[in-house]
């Protein structure tokens, strides 16, 4: 709200008419030190290797390794990141305060063709000076990566945002599955999948697994692009997520899919869907 180059009103006097301190305009935000950036990096990778290491847990590992660290700092590192263990406790995956969370609808469900039912998840992405988050919607029949958005917050418009464009080129869901974190019980993502006729699936609390294929993603994801570069911007980040995600739906083989790319897969099986389906619209 305050203009610089304000000809009748210099930067002190229109702090005092917004009621602000001077200071507060000319802060800037810090970002993290070179040390918890890398410390951040091997919990990183340590999680993926133990995703069911809390606080404690990681602590320990880490002063093993010869980190003098103590909990509190590991725990607002986890935090910041957005990892959350695996193991059974109250409140694993919090939702919002007065965010409405849903039962997990995918237990005994044969999930036999794509667009049955969608996944989504969100991952910390590590750069040479900072770190961003990726969230991708993937089918959970073929593994396809319908969409994806980088974001330097954990706000819900980045995961909305992904939504609406894999809606918009592939039509919505049967049901949408996620776990209970913040962004998916927001008011604006259920809100965009109840008015699309999307049945929405969490998962239970503590339970990895149930969101599995995601999972495996993140780490393909990691150990192929992520952790073999140190990248110094989020165009330059952005750039090769992009690259990647494109081989892997179009090229990489998938061993779930007989050696296929998900891609190919994917519109193989919808088109031989798509009789059937409009039969079951006729009737």
């Amino acid at each position: 709200m305050i203009e610089p180059d304000h000809p009748d009103l210099s930067i002190g006097q229109q702090c005092k008419l917004l009621s602000i301190a001077r200071s507060s305009y000319y802060y800037e935000p810090k970002g993290e030190t070179e040390q918890n950036l890398g410390l951040m990096r091997q919990i990183d990778e340590q999680f993926l290797e133990t995703p069911f290491f809390g606080v404690r847990q990681m602590t320990w590992h880490l002063r093993n390794d010869g980190h003098l660290v103590n909990e509190k700092r590991i725990r607002r590192l986890m935090r910041l990141m957005g990892l959350m263990p695996i193991y059974q406790k109250p409140n694993t995956s919090r939702p919002a305060k007065g965010h409405k969370t849903y039962p997990y609808l995918l237990r005994g469900l044969r999930v036999e063709r794509p667009n049955q039912v969608w996944c989504s998840d969100i991952t910390y992405l590590p750069m040479r000076r900072g770190f961003l988050y990726l969230v991708a919607i993937m089918d959970w029949h073929t593994r396809k990566v319908l969409s994806w958005r980088i974001s330097n917050t954990l706000e819900a418009d980045f995961c909305v945002e992904a939504l609406n464009e894999a809606i918009h080129k592939f039509g919505p869901p049967e049901i949408m599955n996620t776990d209970q974190g913040a962004q998916f019980t927001s008011f604006v993502w259920t809100d965009r999948l109840r008015r699309s006729g999307v049945r929405i699936s969490m998962d239970g609390k503590g339970r990895f697994l149930d969101n599995i294929f995601i999972e495996r993603l993140w780490r393909t994801l990691k150990y192929e692009c992520v952790y073999l570069h140190a990248w110094e911007t989020g165009s330059e980040t952005k750039a090769a997520i992009r690259k990647w995600m494109t081989f892997y739906n179009h090229q990489r083989p998938h061993s779930a899919l007989g050696g296929k790319p998900p891609a190919l897969v994917y519109w193989q099986r919808n088109d031989i869907n798509q009789p059937d389906q409009q039969m079951q619209r006729v009737a």
